[in-house]
């Protein structure tokens, strides 16, 4: 597991950590600056919550990973509502990824939000997990920028109602889901379950860390399996900041993102038949 801070002056919002038989990432959201919304901020969020989550997984007592998310962000919730406005659109907030071995004999897969959970399969193909919700609702919103001169009042105005798109939008049946003070949105994750067997290796990746596919297109899912595989997760992260750094010489879009990667090998004792538990 490996995780890098996107900015050096600013706390890292992502989570990664795990347990006897299962692996949590979590990715951080929210406004910074806003304290008088939230003043405990959003690596607190994803921190506490990531510890509730391993706190559960690690009973291995097989329950849904939806209802252990749904009892997670419910404590999460009470632990700061009195002192926070947690129903605030800006309030801390964070995508889960979650995978974890039941029984020795199945591979469990939870996504809310725009992680990765990337699946090797013995076949030699490679599955992708993701919740493309918040992806497309995104998109749907920014088109009112379209066209649009930026630096114009015109411009602000339009950003404005992006902004308002997409904040109305969160934890909506039309919109998209993530964790954050309401526990049903656990109950709209993406779930995946498979024959242990048919895993031998399982990717966790932050959407910082993503990056390396889209946009930077770096490499496709199957050349980043191999290099967890051969080289681990420092390297997807090396070359998602040197895309980074040649984006800001260029003028472009200048923005880090945090970006962190888990890497669980499960071949090696596969190999003979025999189930395997992670990590």
């Amino acid at each position: 597991m490996l995780t890098s801070a996107g900015h050096a002056d600013r706390s890292n919002e992502d989570f990664v950590g795990s347990v006897a038989g299962a692996v949590a990432l979590l990715d951080g959201a929210g406004i910074r600056g806003t304290e008088s919304i939230c003043r405990h901020g959003v690596a607190w969020y994803t921190h506490r919550l990531g510890g509730a989550l391993l706190g559960r997984l690690s009973r291995d007592d097989g329950r849904d990973l939806a209802a252990i998310l749904a009892e997670s962000i419910e404590d999460v919730a009470e632990d700061h509502r009195a002192t926070c406005d947690i129903g605030d659109p800006s309030s801390p907030q964070a995508t889960v990824a979650l995978v974890r071995v039941v029984e020795q004999q199945r591979l469990d897969v939870l996504v809310l939000g725009d992680s990765f959970v990337l699946l090797h399969q013995t076949a030699g193909g490679i599955g992708v997990v993701t919740d493309g919700r918040e992806v497309a609702v995104r998109r749907e919103c920014m088109a009112a920028l379209d066209g649009v001169t930026p630096g114009t009042p015109a411009h602000d105005r339009a950003l404005e109602e992006v902004i308002d798109c997409f904040r109305g939008r969160r934890n909506r049946s039309e919109g998209y889901w993530i964790a954050k003070d309401d526990p049903r949105a656990a109950d709209e994750a993406v779930r995946v379950s498979l024959p242990l067997a048919d895993g031998i290796g399982v990717g966790l990746l932050s959407n910082g860390a993503s990056r390396i596919v889209d946009p930077y297109q770096l490499a496709t899912w199957s050349e980043v399996v191999r290099m967890l595989d051969c080289t681990g997760p420092a390297e997807v992260i090396r070359r998602v900041r040197e895309a980074e750094a040649t984006t800001r010489r260029s003028g472009d879009d200048p923005r880090a993102d945090d970006a962190t990667v888990a890497w669980v090998r499960l071949g090696e004792v596969l190999a003979d038949g025999r189930a395997a538990s992670m990590p």
